[in-house]
């Protein structure tokens, strides 16, 4: 199976359980890989057979700043549908961090994979 990679996709929204988190917008970091049969868009060079990584982009940013979700679980979950919905996406990996969240840690978050 071939591989689409979303790498380090920037989004602001409300994510978190505390009382602050739930007021300003907060900084993810999304990665994504979506995984397809690329051989006939190798084949044709037709976008048309290509897994549309904009697309996919453009709709997980768009969720990920909306949701207001209390957890990165439940966010990660939400973009894995979403990602799935592409037809030509059989399989995700969909991980969630949130930049500076614990005192002496890059970032924390979840890393999830979901099939058809």
């Amino acid at each position: 199976m071939d591989k689409t990679i979303i790498k380090d996709l920037v989004a602001r929204g409300i994510i978190g359980i505390e009382n602050w988190e739930r007021k300003k917008p907060q900084e993810m970091l999304i990665n994504i890989t979506l995984f397809s049969d690329q051989c006939a868009a190798a084949e044709s060079d037709d976008i048309a057979d290509c897994a549309n990584y904009r697309t996919a982009a453009k709709k997980v940013q768009a969720h990920a700043e909306t949701a207001e979700r209390l957890t990165v679980e439940a966010l990660a979950a939400d973009l894995a549908q979403i990602c799935l919905s592409e037809p030509l996406v059989k399989k995700v990996i969909v991980r969630v961090e949130k930049p500076g969240a614990v005192r002496f840690a890059k970032s924390v978050g979840v890393e999830i994979e979901r099939s058809k």
